[in-house]
């Protein structure tokens, strides 16, 4: 029928030009170093602000990393939103000389109401206007001792909102922390990196990114409360007309979860935050392409784009058109195995990718090259597992739960 025809011919079209791109990134991210900005004077005052939920085994050593970097500690204030906790959090980060401000509410759970309740108390009594930007952290990342000092000089070349390089403390702990270490590496590598190359803006991941007063004073604090907040913070960005930057130099650490169970529940919850996304921000991010030709609305369109839901709708028509006679049984299982084809070739493909990134990142991952290799061959499934994950995003409604971090 003329409908699944149609969805054909889109899903194809997609693929063909997703497919393109990312090959296009993967060859500017392999060729062209990352960004190097001039020295810039250490003379900015910045806050950093931290949600933590019961991350007292972890957020001493992320307090003692932003206590101990190279940029000047007087510029550094460390204000953190103790919320919900049950443990001794607050407590551990006022004896490390840390701001302190604890939220107990269990109606608006997760971290965007935190840094909203945060940010107002901050603005509220006036602190805000010390500061000339800030900068989010999870409570178990770890920081090069350049970190500041590398953020701040791409901060003063120009951009007003800004993300890192993200690495992991926990890369060779097992083929599920690998799979989220190589996914974050490769971003950071062949998407962050390779927008910089075309003048394209980047998108902040959930940590390690920075905004001006500016940018903070125009949202009135933080007003982003979605599943995946660091992408709708990003969207709403570029949909006001901002450029964000990348600064690879800048090097964080985060902690990834080690059991099939934790990373399925966080991917459930960002891939139903991509659709609540693309649900909200979509329409007028394909608007601004078209009116503004703006290239980057057409990067993000594509990454927020609901393959997975898509094909499922094509997929669950091609058996209703069958079964009601609409169409022929010898029909669909030739597109039925002609995408099995496609799927053979993307698994390859993603070994292929997995590869590239461990090359190209070498010096930067923790793995012998044994365990590198058994991760390439892994990493499909780490990302094939996407596609049921994706289907169940599309039907129940995940909330924020916190992930144990052991901290290394």
């Amino acid at each position: 029928m003329a409908l699944l025809s149609v969805i054909d011919v889109l899903l194809t079209v997609l693929g063909v030009v997703g497919i393109a791109y990312q090959m296009a990134c993967v060859l500017a991210g392999f060729f062209h170093k990352v960004t190097v900005f001039p020295e810039a004077p250490r003379n900015k005052r910045f806050a950093v602000l931290i949600s933590a939920r019961n991350e007292s085994s972890v957020v001493g050593n992320l307090i003692d990393c932003i206590q101990s970097q190279t940029y000047p500690s007087e510029l550094i204030d460390i204000w953190m939103v103790a919320d919900n906790c049950t443990d001794n959090t607050a407590e551990l980060a006022r004896s490390k000389g840390c701001h302190v401000v604890e939220r107990f509410d269990q109606t608006q759970i997760g971290k965007g109401f935190a840094l909203t309740f945060l940010l107002n108390h901050m603005i509220d009594s006036g602190v805000s206007k010390r500061y000339d930007a800030f900068f989010v952290f999870d409570a178990d990342n770890l920081l090069d001792k350049e970190y500041f000092a590398q953020m701040n000089n791409a901060f003063q070349s120009g951009f007003k909102i800004l993300t890192s390089y993200r690495n992991s403390v926990n890369f060779d702990d097992n083929w599920v922390s690998s799979g989220s270490a190589l996914w974050f590496v490769r971003e950071s590598r062949f998407l962050n990196n390779s927008r910089m190359v075309f003048g394209s803006s980047c998108h902040v991941g959930g940590t390690g990114f920075m905004f001006s007063r500016e940018i903070m004073e125009r949202n009135s604090g933080w007003k982003f409360h979605l599943l995946t907040e660091d992408l709708e913070f990003t969207l709403d960005s570029i949909l006001h007309g901002d450029r964000i930057g990348y600064c690879g130099t800048a090097v964080l650490y985060d902690e990834q979860p080690v059991t099939f169970k934790q990373s399925w529940r966080q991917r459930l919850r960002w891939s139903r935050g991509f659709l609540q996304v693309f649900r909200y921000y979509g329409p007028a991010l394909v608007r601004r392409a078209i009116k503004e030709r703006d290239f980057s609305c057409i990067d993000l369109t594509l990454l927020i784009c609901p393959f997975t839901a898509l094909s499922v709708i094509r997929l669950a028509l091609g058996i209703l058109f069958v079964a009601l006679g609409f169409v022929s049984v010898d029909s669909q299982l030739k597109q039925m195995t002609n995408g099995l084809m496609g799927g053979v070739l993307g698994v390859l493909a993603m070994m292929l990718l997995a590869a590239i990134t461990c090359m190209a990142e070498r010096d930067k991952i923790d793995a012998t090259n044994k365990e590198l290799v058994a991760y390439c061959l892994s990493f499909p499934v780490y990302l094939l597992s996407y596609i049921p994950i994706s289907f169940q995003a599309m039907f129940s409604k995940p909330g924020w739960k916190p992930i144990e971090h052991r901290g290394k």
